[in-house]
């Protein structure tokens, strides 16, 4: 068995993996890996966390790490909304699970798109990090806020989304994209003057041990942040039965039901990497709520609604007959198949009243300028 990591299709995406069987007493549970990775140091960090996970409750298997590069990864000079590659991180990853070459495949869940090629799913989605947005200030501005700093400060981000939000909320900066690795790209903030901050995800930063870098979080008020931002999802094949039962012990229910309402906003919104779509999640007392919102791309023209929907369902007999849906590209089959369904008609339901506002034209135009 084996399985290789990616990363952000929107973002620096994370490494992947092979899995070697090691010795046991058990011989029936031994099995024949192989498998790749990315070889970004933030991908690599977030697929040793998931493997260390799987190692604590498999402690027969052992996992062997192998380098990779994606098609994400090769093209530096171009944004990345502008590519137009919805699998920029995952297809090259893809191609190995399917050839059989491999058996799993970590992602950072908000690389993957909610529509999955078909004989894939998403069998084990974990417990989510931070999903907000963090700002990192340059050497000369640490101690700033981005409303302390000078009218004209260039921030950097390689989002659309942030860009739009923030162009809104602080209409006193600039911003201009910046691509590459998280290295790289604090690299450039640092030792040039070209920017006087940079946004990135506050999940990469702290899982590279870089949080004493983090300046600023962005609130849900500030910038709403990316579908599946901060989460880890562990892609396999869909009709293997072991290695699924095998992941399926990754599950976190929380992070798996708020994934499933914006996976589903996102995926009836029709949107991507191309259009600045945002969406912020939380779950209280069963009741699951969403904030979906739109932009257009200098944040002049948005859309944005709350919801909320009653997640409390008994968890159904694990032999039944709907063991293998899906949710939006997710089997869970240890979470309750009524709470997956309510939570995918949440996203559903926020989509629908943003549409019927004029999301569609928003985004429609948003995409057309872009691709321009």
């Amino acid at each position: 068995m084996a399985f290789s990591a990616a990363g952000h299709s929107c973002s620096i995406p994370s490494p992947g993996i092979r899995i070697v069987s090691a010795p046991s007493q058990n011989l029936f549970l031994l099995l024949k890996p192989s498998g790749l990775t990315r070889s970004v140091q933030l991908a690599r960090i977030q697929t040793d966390n998931v493997v260390q996970m799987l190692q604590n409750h498999h402690p027969h298997l052992h996992f062997e790490i192998i380098g990779m590069t994606t098609t994400g990864d090769k093209i530096l000079d171009t944004a990345l909304s502008k590519i137009g590659e919805k699998s920029l991180f995952t297809k090259e990853l893809e191609n190995a699970l399917e050839r059989n070459e491999v058996d799993l495949v970590v992602h950072s869940l908000k690389d993957l798109p909610t529509s999955l090629p078909p004989g894939f799913t998403i069998g084990a989605i974990c417990k989510r990090e931070s999903p907000h947005d963090a700002v990192v200030f340059h050497p000369k501005h640490v101690g700033k806020t981005l409303t302390s700093l000078p009218e004209k400060s260039v921030i950097g981000t390689s989002s659309l989304r942030r860009a739009a939000q923030l162009k809104r909320t602080f209409p006193q900066l600039e911003f201009k994209d910046i691509r590459g690795n998280l290295n790289t790209r604090l690299k450039k903030l640092d030792e040039k003057d070209d920017f006087s901050a940079i946004v990135l995800a506050a999940a990469g930063l702290r899982r590279m041990g870089w949080e004493n870098r983090i300046g600023q979080i962005l609130s849900p008020t500030e910038c709403l942040y990316a579908v599946g931002q901060g989460a880890l999802a562990v892609e396999v094949r869909a009709r293997d039965q072991e290695i699924l039962e095998m992941v399926s012990v990754l599950h976190d229910g929380e992070t798996v039901l708020r994934c499933i309402a914006e996976r589903a906003f996102m995926k009836h919104l029709e949107g991507g990497c191309s259009v600045p779509v945002a969406v912020s999640t939380t779950l209280k007392d069963f009741q699951l709520y969403l904030t979906g919102a739109v932009y257009s791309l200098d944040g002049s023209e948005s859309l944005r609604e709350t919801m909320q929907m009653n997640v409390k369902f008994p968890l159904e007999n694990e032999d039944g007959p709907n063991d293998d849906i899906q949710h939006v590209g997710i089997t869970a089959k240890n979470i309750p198949h009524g709470a997956q369904k309510a939570a995918e008609k949440l996203g559903l339901e926020v989509a629908e009243l943003l549409l019927s506002k004029g999301a569609k034209q928003i985004l429609n135009v948003a995409r057309q300028l872009n691709d321009a």
